[in-house]
């Protein structure tokens, strides 16, 4: 049977919570029936959009029959208990990357999952992007011959970005800063997105070495490079830093015949202003909106999502990672 409109719950209305906020509020297929945060400015956020049950505790949020799934946008340290809850309350499950701070507690989080028969997805943008999908088109044709080698780079601010509609800098939030409560720091934060993307294009991974570089002299590293080895054949450098305010997210194949590169080009934060303006998508809404509707419409129409098990296999490539690492000297 399939269902007329799913009815969503959200859960953390930070940055990445209010683009699926305005991105829902689109779904002809979705309904937002309630939100839950513990700021009262994000909670008054979302009644001016419309929504009509705010709660200051997840908890509450999920205990109500009308939901039918929800979309978690919590801090990485909260990802485990939120996702668990809401599975044994019956509720589907829509989690942003990462999975969780370790492999550990991404396996509680897939056997909740499991044992209480509800979908689950792990948001990663990057694989609804139509830059990335296409290059994979063209991988996946042969014109570039059989992939030797690839670059992938996902350079930005982080944390640490300036804020340009505030004359003094922003606090960054505690929890930001702490390494217990994030899983680390660069290498889980934006290397997932690229573990994930090209695991998608060249499958299980053989072997795995992290340089890692401390330039802001945190307990966190906050520039990494990767060196992959997958089983297919290919070898990949990744280069993810928090150390430019300037974003650089590409990947580069290098084929037999060929090569080819992808990357994301962000549009103007004044056109982007004046699209939300306007009630339209701006460009960098875009495959977050595309992963959602993935996940409404696997649960209107019971079909497969993208499993659990393959964001589980992003947080053990990096674990691993982090077991076989060397540490860079870069000083402020």
């Amino acid at each position: 049977m399939i269902m007329k409109k799913v009815n969503l719950g959200l859960i953390g209305l930070g940055f990445i919570g209010r683009v699926h906020l305005r991105n829902c509020l689109n779904l002809n297929s979705a309904m937002v029936v309630a939100v839950a945060d513990i700021s009262k400015k994000a909670l008054r956020y979302a009644q001016d959009l419309g929504v009509k049950q705010l709660f200051t505790d997840y908890n509450d949020l999920l205990k109500q029959p009308s939901i039918d799934a929800v979309i978690i946008s919590l801090p990485t340290y909260l990802h485990a208990a939120c996702a668990i809850t809401a599975a044994e309350e019956g509720k589907h499950v829509f989690l942003e990357k990462p999975l969780a701070r370790n492999p550990k507690e991404g396996e509680e989080i897939i056997s909740a999952i499991r044992k209480n028969g509800v979908k689950f997805m792990v948001g990663y943008p990057l694989r609804f992007s139509s830059e990335f999908v296409n290059l994979k088109r063209r991988m996946e044709s042969g014109v570039l011959g059989d992939i030797q080698a690839a670059y992938a780079v996902n350079v930005a601010a982080g944390p640490f970005f300036h804020r340009a509609e505030s004359t003094t800098p922003r606090p960054v939030p505690e929890w930001w800063l702490d390494k217990e409560l994030t899983g680390g720091g660069v290498l889980i934060d934006l290397g997932c997105h690229m573990i994930n993307l090209l695991r998608w294009y060249f499958g299980e991974v053989l072997e795995i070495k992290a340089y890692l570089g401390y330039r802001f002299n945190f307990d966190f590293e906050d520039h990494a490079i990767c060196i992959i080895n997958f089983k297919s054949g290919t070898s990949a450098v990744i280069n993810v830093g928090w150390f430019s305010q300037n974003t650089a997210l590409s990947i580069e194949l290098f084929g037999t015949v060929t090569h080819a590169r992808a990357y994301y080009s962000p549009a103007s934060k004044a056109i982007t202003a004046i699209k939300l303006i306007l009630g339209k998508t701006p460009k960098f809404f875009i495959p977050y909106l595309k992963e959602v509707s993935h996940f409404i419409n696997c649960i209107k129409n019971d079909q497969a999502q993208l499993s659990g098990e393959d964001a589980l296999k992003d947080i053990e490539t990096i674990a691993r990672a982090y077991k076989n690492q060397i540490m860079l000297n870069c000083d402020a």
